[in-house]
Parts: structure tokens; sequence; C-alpha cells
């Protein structure tokens, strides 16, 4: 009989062997869809996700919860609701599903999270993390550790001209002053990218596609790092039900980017984020790899196969499915 871990008004029970993950939906944001799709024309990506009469694309907030080995495991937490009317009106939020909703569906609340798995730190990723009370700004997960790791902090904290609309200080700060914030190792040795030379230099040359690094949280987790779409994102793999799933983030935000030229504007090196796609995709293809999509507004995982295209989706499905 299946049986939860933790959840509300549960003690965690360290001795649970019964792992489970869901799927955690956000809401729905909008964002242009050329900057989604780079250089591929909009006769071509319209096809896939087509735009409103603004040019704009609607996008999932899709995080993804882990439940292992006496641990509730939250992989990034959406845009958040502590900005303002202006700052969400560039965005259109739209859609009824919440952070709390969702966790709610499957008997949780955020005071069970115990480790909050920050992809990266652009706004529509940790925009959750922190929340206003009266004037203050905390965490939102008052129980959770949160996890980034040092090359992308410092990134994001002393962030590049063109990127630094992404980071929003209110989102990042307070989680360091709060002290719940612990940095996960990353083999920087092997980054594509020399984070200790980000602003105004040429980035150094790749040495590898990705890396791949063991987490602290469970045995079934790992992750890897990739820099092209912004320094050291890291990329959680789970080992679930003898099938491995990969946590997308923005290296693939959306099935429609599964073709190697489809690369977003907003990635700050579009060529090593074609040379990673190019390399995971080869492996997750040889593996029989879930991959699960934080941003399609539509298809939550797919398998892939190859096609006379190139590596395509095969099997289209949900996280409960696997």
């Amino acid at each position: 009989m299946a049986y939860s871990c933790v959840g509300k008004a549960k003690k965690i029970n360290p001795f649970c062997i019964s792992m489970k993950v869901y799927s955690i939906n956000t809401g729905y944001f909008k964002l242009d869809g050329g900057a989604m799709f780079g250089v591929v024309p909009k006769s071509m990506w319209n096809k896939l996700n087509p735009a409103d009469e603004n040019n704009m694309c609607s996008w999932a907030l899709r995080c993804l919860l882990i439940e292992d080995e006496g641990k509730l495991i939250l992989v990034d937490n959406g845009m958040g609701d502590k900005q303002d009317a202006k700052f969400f009106g560039h965005y259109y939020l739209h859609g009824d599903d919440t952070l709390d909703k969702s966790l709610a569906k499957h008997g949780f609340t955020k005071d069970d999270i115990t480790d909050v798995f920050l992809t990266h730190l652009h706004f529509d990723h940790c925009g959750g993390s922190i929340k206003k009370e009266g004037d203050k700004l905390v965490p939102a997960f008052k129980n959770a550790t949160y996890w980034s790791n040092e090359q992308h902090w410092e990134w994001a904290t002393k962030p590049n001209e063109r990127e630094k609309a992404s980071f929003l200080k209110e989102n990042i700060l307070p989680i360091a002053e709060s002290g719940q914030l612990k940095f996960l190792d990353v083999n920087s040795q092997s980054s594509m990218v020399n984070l200790g030379s980000v602003i105004g230099k040429r980035p150094s040359t790749p040495v590898s596609p990705f890396t791949i690094d063991h987490s602290p949280f469970t045995s079934h987790v790992s992750f890897y790092t990739v820099n092209g779409h912004t320094g050291a994102m890291m990329l959680p793999k789970i080992n679930y039900n003898g099938k491995t799933i990969v946590y997308m983030a923005d290296l693939l935000p959306s099935m429609a980017h599964l073709p190697l030229p489809y690369v977003m504007g907003y990635d700050m090196f579009p060529l090593t984020t074609l040379n990673e796609k190019k390399a995971f995709l080869t492996e997750a293809l040889e593996h029989d790899y879930t991959l699960f999509f934080e941003h399609d507004p539509v298809n939550e995982c797919c398998n892939l196969q190859m096609t006379e295209k190139g590596i395509r989706q095969k099997e289209v499905f949900k996280l409960e499915e696997v």
C-alpha cells in the first residue's frame, strides 16, 4: 500500500522508502514568441505555440516535487505573487493553478517542504521563494533549505547588463539573509563558461557539453550543470521507478525546443546551448530518459526517438504515467 512520507500535520518518516514525484503547476504566463524561439522564423514556431495579437505565447510555470528518503524537495517555485501589478502586467499571468493549490492537491503545504532546489535564479523560477509579511521579505518555505551553487549565485548577484532584468534582488538576497541558503558543489573544471570572466569577455573554449554531480538530497537525485542559458544552471536528474527523469528547466523549456536551432533569444551563450542540447539529447535518446518540461503549456513529459529530421519526441505523457 502506498503512503506518504511527509505531509500536512505529519512528521517526516526517515524510514520511508516509497518514492513519489508530483507535477506542481503554479500557473501560466506570456512571453514574446520571437524571444522564446530566437532565430527561428515565426512562420515555423507559430505552428507550435500560436501567438496572440501582441506576439505573446503562453507558457507554463511547472515545478517538480520529489518525495524520497524523508525529504520533500521542491524544484523551482514559479513567479510568486509579491511583485506589483505593473510587473505582472508585462507577463499576463493566467490560469487557476497556484503553488499552494497544487501542493494541497497532493496533501502538502509550504511548511512541509524540506529542500528547495533552484535550477537558477531568474524570476520565473525562484519568485515563489520569498514572500511579503508586512514590510518584510521572508522565506516562503520556513522549514526548508534553499539550494543554489556558488558560481550561479555570483552570476546572479553581480549580473551583466543584458541579464540584469531577470535577476530581481527581492527574490534572491533575502534567501541568503535568512540563513537558509546552502551551495551545491558543481564541477567548475568542466564548465563550458569560465564564470570568473563573466562580464565583457569571451567565454572559454568548451571542455565538456555538461557536467554531472551528485546531490546531498537522496541517493536517487543528481544534477547536470549547463551554461548556455545562464551561468551554472542545474538540471535535476531523478531515478524513479526504473526510469530516469530530467527536469529540463531552460535548456529545453518546451517540447517545441527539441530541434537544435530552436534556442531562446534569452540565452547568454546560444552556441553553448546548442552544444549542450546536442550532447544531452544524444545521451537521453540512448538511455531512454523521460524529459520533464517546466514551460511547455501543453506537454508535460516525453521520451525520444531518432527521425529523419533528428531527435524528436516519441511518446508524450503525464508525469503520473511514469
